[in-house]
């Protein structure tokens, strides 16, 4: 059995995805949602699928090993980033080599970087006047959106298209790929792993 542990910061559509996925898959299973916002809608979610969460501050995920002792202690087989905002500390990163995902709401490397998420995202692709936009499901190393990549797809982009239009579509697309994706790495044959 493989043991994947979710972080999120926000309402948690993707980590609902991807919880549904795996909900009859008898080799993996969502061991544990973890959050940094108290108030997010991932915490309701979590509650309804049985998953348990576990809620950190700020000082305890930068100052302290506690979040990574937990999750080796725990035999988790991969850390999925499902909307979570902050970077990984370096600890992290060298505990789960090639072993933390994350999906960013553009074609990386464009549009990638410190404040580049939800919303500032779609906005500047539209502000770009892309013809196209997509997702990046990548692994994640100790720099914002500068993982080794694992998938893309894409989207094509209207010229009438507002940032919302394009964050539907994006949306429409992390849903359709993400879940398939995070089974796939945790697969041992797999092709995509590094």
């Amino acid at each position: 059995m493989k043991h994947i542990a979710l972080f999120a910061s926000g309402s948690g559509s993707n980590a609902e995805k991807i919880a549904d996925y795996v909900a009859d898959n008898t080799e993996v299973k969502i061991a544990l949602i973890l959050s940094n916002n108290p108030k997010a809608g991932v915490i309701e979610r979590a509650r309804r699928l049985h998953i348990p969460v576990l809620l950190f501050d700020r000082a305890t995920f930068y100052t302290t090993s506690q979040i990574t002792e937990l999750l080796l202690n725990q035999g988790i087989d991969l850390i999925v980033l499902a909307g979570f905002m902050w970077l990984m500390p370096a600890d992290l990163v060298r505990a789960f080599p090639n072993r933390i995902i994350n999906i960013h709401p553009a074609l990386l490397p464009k549009f990638g970087g410190k404040g580049m998420y939800g919303h500032f995202v779609h906005e500047a692709v539209a502000a770009a006047g892309e013809k196209e936009s997509g997702i990046t499901i990548h692994y994640v190393n100790e720099h914002y959106d500068e993982g080794q990549i694992i998938f893309q797809a894409t989207c094509p982009i209207a010229q009438s298209d507002t940032p919302d239009d394009i964050a539907r579509s994006v949306q429409a697309l992390e849903h359709m790929h993400y879940p398939r994706v995070v089974t796939e790495v945790l697969t041992p044959l797999n092709p995509l792993k590094p």
